[in-house]
């Protein structure tokens, strides 16, 4: 993470305003350990820790080397525009045991440096608010397709295939974004518990139907598991179901599904609904349209033809984020930079173009004007907020 902007903030002042909670938040960023920073800076991992919990104060000239070792301006340390609450935040990650609690350390704070970036743009423009129907889902009782047919009603949402599922969620207030290239090894994970929910998707998934099962399966977590233990197979099962029944509801798609492997049936259904082969096989045999047996061969002649990594037909382009990168190119088209912006968010230049990034591939600049037919309901009427 590399500070390519310095404000004229004072050392002494950032030591006297020091705030603890956005040192831990640098650090996770950097993807270090507390003993990691504290070898890098000539303190001990007590002292970091003391730095952390707002005990100890830096010196200015200690201010200075954790600038430095972390790759930020000093002012990162000041307050910024959300009081970080690490402890009231609960991210949804695949499998707890797949990942390092650093990289999972490190996607969350990403996360979180996408709720500031997003508290200073709405200083500016107005976002359409949060959104996020609640319907806790704890035992076999509770019904995780119940839960999604809630959504899709909460949201008024169409019969049939759903359109740009990306817009359709930004439209309601949440934030999608593509996770930082380093946090590549984590999936795609969420998190409620701040000023607005946040979807990170996976940067190296390049596949349509994936990522739109992927966010459905997110937007399951952030409607049924606010209070659930993240990470368990029993609740990404519940998200997994829910995840079939936003997509492909029982009662529209049912009579569609064949109940035998008919690839171009399939295909087809596949391209008009927006999802996997493999997600149409399961959901045939989930519904009782297709037998064990008969689901068990396709996958594996799936398998052989090598479509379980990559399914044949053309693969459409990847749906994009345009509730931030809207708002930022709506701004510098009335004279508010984006290094204007990243100052005021306190983050680095290339964090806040990431964060505010249409492409995973994260382009260094955000140009051209915005195509109203691709932005979000609230987007597209921003007002200028200017003090």
């Amino acid at each position: 993470m590399n500070s390519r902007h310095r404000s004229s903030v004072q050392i002494g002042d950032v030591a006297q305003l020091f705030d603890g909670r956005r040192l831990r938040l640098a650090r996770h960023l950097a993807g270090l350990r507390k003993n990691g920073l504290a070898d890098k800076v000539g303190k001990t991992p007590t002292a970091i820790a003391s730095y952390e919990k707002n005990t100890k104060r830096p010196a200015p000239a200690t201010v200075a080397q954790l600038s430095l070792a972390l790759g930020v301006d000093p002012s990162f340390f000041l307050p910024g525009p959300v009081e970080l609450e690490f402890a009231d935040v609960v991210a949804h990650f695949r499998s707890l045991r797949s990942t390092t609690q650093l990289a999972r350390d490190q996607a969350l704070a990403y996360g979180l440096a996408t709720v500031e970036v997003s508290a200073t743009l709405e200083r500016h423009v107005e976002f359409p608010a949060a959104n996020i129907p609640h319907f806790e889902v704890r035992d076999d009782a509770d019904s995780p397709e119940e839960a999604a047919n809630l959504l899709r009603s909460s949201w008024d949402m169409p019969l049939g295939p759903l359109p740009h599922l990306v817009r359709g969620a930004e439209n309601r207030g949440i934030l999608v974004v593509f996770s930082a290239l380093a946090s590549a090894s984590v999936d795609a994970y969420s998190f409620e518990g701040m000023s607005r929910p946040v979807v990170a998707l996976n940067p190296a998934k390049r596949d349509y139907y994936r990522q739109r099962f992927d966010l459905a399966h997110e937007l399951g977590h952030l409607v049924m598991h606010t209070d659930a233990e993240p990470g368990s197979a029993k609740t990404e099962a519940q998200a997994d179901r829910f995840a079939s029944e936003f997509l492909m509801p029982r009662d529209q798609i049912h009579d569609l599904l064949p109940g035998k492997a008919d690839w171009g049936q399939l295909q087809r259904l596949k391209e008009s609904w927006g999802v996997s082969l493999q997600a149409l096989l399961y959901r045939s045999r989930a519904l009782g349209v297709m037998s064990d047996v008969t689901y068990r061969n396709a996958m594996m002649y799936l398998s052989s033809k090598g479509w379980r990594r990559q399914e044949p037909g053309v693969m459409p382009v990847l749906e994009q984020p345009s509730l931030l990168p809207g708002a930022v190119t709506l701004l510098e088209g009335s004279g508010v930079s984006q290094h204007t912006l990243a100052e005021e968010a306190r983050v680095p230049l290339d964090l806040f173009r990431q964060i505010c990034s249409r492409f995973p591939q994260y382009e260094p600049e955000i140009d051209g004007e915005p195509d109203e037919k691709l932005l979000p309901v609230g987007v597209v009427s921003l007002f200028s907020k200017r003090h």
